[in-house]
């Protein structure tokens, strides 16, 4: 055997055993077997559509985050201003779209104006209007640019937080992704238990701290009279039978602090056996939180989530270390999915739930035997067929076709592919298109054997002549499935991965397989013996 067919030999002997390594976990019984503990722990994992599960369509409220951008960006403008000595009022939004904020001192206008180009550069001034006399009343809004950047900044970080939130709850190979119009795709394959899991998924989780009016009549606010900068809201209280009752409470409109500066998020039990959930904040939230409570002692400070205040406790001194706790009288879940949310990351916007589908296991389990059962009838007749047609030739595309699916299956446990139905419609694809890489190199050997040439002579010329037309059609094909798996969604994702592997593993098994095993056989016949293709 020459040195170039020995190092192919123990290039194919190399990627059969790496092949057979990462596809055996796959097969039923054999991760359990005394076999199973020397192989990876990689195997294919089964798609939506194969395994049950569910299908959540999301809509992001982008409106909703721009509102929360601009209040955040007024309270910047009132400290910046602040620090420069400039006298700015009340920021606040009026219309959900607009910043106002008034400028008490009119001489003081270019230097806010100088002030809001330099620093505020993503603001533009829509309006000004002179009020009470001799103060000046500013309307600002997002630049365009920004808020089509904003845009695309919420809905990635939407995705982040949904994806984080999944990983801690615990769901295996979950499909999460972004579509047009601000909306995201999730597929849960194999979940248990999809109401907790869409209730984790769909919160908002929009952590606060603010200042309660004690000073402030309740009654009053509930009817609408209330002290400017300030804002009526609920606290939550749960009853002994596990019921709510809602209380109003009087709240300083402006947060202190966001949820933007936590680090950790825990569920712990105090010393009466009531779950609540500890914070641990950023050195900057840190040094934020002391400064806050230093501010504010002998005040109440509400811990608001999602609009509604789960606690408001009496801050008796200031608290330094970076720690502090939100309660409320949850229950355990609560307090975990509490945490899950908050150490995630708050969602930079509201999500609804557009649509939501269930695929039951049993069906998952019919498409896979249906799958199966197609796979295999199509490749015993491809078999069958090639051997019949071109017989040893044929034999050796059987042996490069079984190559060939074993590839696939091991390439998509090594890669952490998802098989879905549609994949397994690209399996039985690519079966025929192994085997019409093969067909194109005989026919093309049997036109040199007519044309008189020896066999080694039209082997040479038949792969050489074909190689560079297979190379040619399953390249502008593999193109197309790049394609289909950066823009389609997870079917269609499925069926392009499958599609890729299968296109590589072909090449290798129709054009170097199969040519081995022709020069290993060639090599074993007396010379000029003819071969039967």
């Amino acid at each position: 055997m020459t040195g170039s067919l020995r190092w192919r030999v123990a290039l194919i002997a190399v990627v059969v055993f790496f092949g057979l390594l990462y596809m055996l976990p796959s097969i039923p019984g054999v991760k359990e077997s005394a076999l199973g503990k020397f192989l990876p722990d990689d195997e294919v994992s089964l798609g939506l559509d194969l395994r049950g599960g569910i299908h959540l369509t999301l809509g992001v409220d982008v409106n909703k985050a721009v509102q929360n951008s601009l209040s955040l960006m007024g309270r910047d403008v009132r400290e910046q201003a602040r620090e420069d000595g400039i006298a700015v009022l009340r920021p606040g939004m009026t219309d959900g779209k607009h910043l106002d904020f008034v400028l008490a001192k009119m001489d003081q206008r270019e230097a806010l104006d100088a002030m809001l180009k330099k620093q505020f550069s993503i603001l533009s001034v829509v309006s000004t209007e002179t009020v009470e006399g001799d103060k000046l009343l500013y309307k600002l809004q997002f630049t365009p640019e920004y808020l089509d950047y904003l845009e695309k900044l919420t809905i990635d970080q939407a995705v982040k937080t949904i994806r984080n939130r999944i990983d801690e709850f615990g769901v295996a190979e979950p499909d999460i992704r972004r579509q047009a119009g601000g909306r995201i795709q999730v597929q849960l394959p194999g979940l248990q238990d999809p109401e907790r899991a869409i209730k984790i998924i769909g919160r908002t989780a929009h952590l606060e701290f603010k200042i309660v009016d004690d000073e402030a009549d309740p009654d009053k606010a509930a009817k609408g009279i209330l002290p400017p900068g300030r804002e009526l809201s609920t606290m939550r209280h749960r009853n002994n039978d596990g019921t709510f009752l809602d209380r109003p409470i009087v709240l300083k409109a402006d947060a202190v602090m966001t949820g933007e500066y936590i680090s950790d998020a825990r569920a712990n039990f105090d010393s009466n056996n009531q779950a609540y959930v500890s914070l641990t904040f950023t050195p900057r939230g840190s040094k934020l939180f002391e400064r806050i409570t230093a501010d504010n002692v002998k005040k109440r400070m509400a811990i608001v989530l999602d609009g509604k205040v789960y606690s408001a406790p009496v801050i008796q001194e200031k608290i330094s270390g970076g720690r502090a706790s939100v309660t409320g009288r949850f229950s355990t879940d609560e307090a975990r999915d509490l945490a899950i949310v908050l150490r995630a990351g708050s969602l930079p916007a509201p999500v609804n739930i557009l649509e939501q589908r269930s695929v039951g296991p049993s069906l998952g389990q019919e498409s896979i035997e249906k799958g199966v059962m197609a796979a295999l009838i199509g490749g015993a007749l491809i078999i069958v067929f090639m051997i019949v047609y071109y017989g040893f030739a044929g034999l050796a595309a059987d042996v490069a076709l079984v190559l060939n699916i074993m590839l696939i299956l091991s390439g998509l446990a090594a890669f952490g592919a998802t098989l879905t139905m549609p994949g397994i419609a690209g399996i039985i694809l690519t079966l025929g298109m192994a085997v019409d890489a093969n067909v194109i190199i005989y026919e093309r050997v049997r036109e040199e054997l007519r044309r008189g040439l020896t066999p080694r002579m039209a082997l040479d010329e038949g792969y050489s002549r074909a190689t560079l037309t297979i190379f040619d059609a399953n390249i502008t094909t593999i193109i197309a499935a790049v394609v289909l798996y950066e823009f389609g969604t997870g079917p269609i994702r499925g069926f392009a991965v499958t599609l890729i592997l299968g296109i590589v593993a072909s090449m290798f098994t129709a054009i170097f397989v199969t040519r081995t095993i022709f020069d290993i056989w060639m090599r074993r016949r007396p010379p000029g013996a003819a071969i039967s293709i």
